[in-house]
């Protein structure tokens, strides 16, 4: 809730395990396979995601525009090319739960273009953030809501290989719903909480299709540990809510 975390970055730690996940992504093959990254405009997921799925450093003398510019909101980070990687897209719907949190509100949008000049903004409607309000917070049933209008949105690509970088209420609320027909033990594994940059692979087929391989890319986030501050009280917390009102009778 402090002001001075309005549109938190990524933290030490988060870089971490941001450079962790890169390297799991190179070496299982999937980097090769992603034709497109779609990221929550706001700042640590648009990080997240160019240091996962971008290219490398960005030297000088590439007439290319990076995808990160150099110490990017004072992050200390090289800059990222956007030299042999996917297209990046920042797509609002898939952003965290709006409103009351200044974390969770976004900077404009021309403010963004600068950081990162090579992230593709062109769906993102309004310049200032709209969405956002001081004293409302989204409801669990407006996020979930808001999530399967991202799923029926992705529906409407032309790509097979998606890339999401987005975040766990979100993911969580939204693959809750969808997976309230499914068998019991697929339910309780698709609906699991999301940890701190952990990558799912998840297979999108409607109901006349047999079903794909098992996916074999993912990767639990099983790097270091330590406190960081305030995104874990604020995971706990967010959690413990989610508990209460899942036992509160109706």
């Amino acid at each position: 809730m402090k002001p001075e975390f309005f549109d938190a970055c990524v933290t030490p730690l988060g870089w971490n395990q941001v450079d962790c996940l890169r390297e799991h992504v190179k070496k299982s093959g999937l980097a090769e396979k992603i034709e497109l990254v779609i990221c929550s405009p706001l700042l640590r997921t648009m990080q997240t995601a160019v240091g996962v799925f971008g290219g490398e450093n960005y030297t000088n003398g590439i007439s290319a525009p990076p995808l990160m510019v150099e110490n990017a909101a004072d992050n200390g980070r090289p800059a990222i090319s956007n030299l042999n990687c996917p297209p990046f897209l920042a797509v609002e719907t898939c952003r965290e739960r709006l409103g009351a949190n200044p974390c969770d509100k976004r900077r404009s949008i021309t403010e963004y273009r600068t950081l990162f000049p090579a992230i593709d903004f062109s769906l993102i409607e309004n310049d200032e953030d709209v969405l956002w309000v001081p004293d409302v917070r989204e409801t669990f049933e407006s996020l979930g809501e808001r999530g399967r209008k991202f799923i029926d949105w992705l529906w409407t690509r032309e790509e097979k290989e998606i890339a999401i970088v987005t975040h766990s209420g979100l993911l969580w609320h939204t693959l809750r719903m969808y997976s309230k027909e499914c068998h019991p033990t697929v339910r309780h594994e698709v609906s699991k909480y999301f940890a701190n940059c952990e990558l799912r692979s998840l297979v999108l087929v409607d109901r006349s299709m047999l079903g794909s391989d098992s996916p074999s890319y993912k990767y639990p986030c099983k790097i270091p540990d330590g406190v960081d501050l305030p995104s874990d009280v604020a995971d706990k917390k967010q959690l413990e809510e989610e508990a209460q009102e899942r036992t509160e009778p109706v």
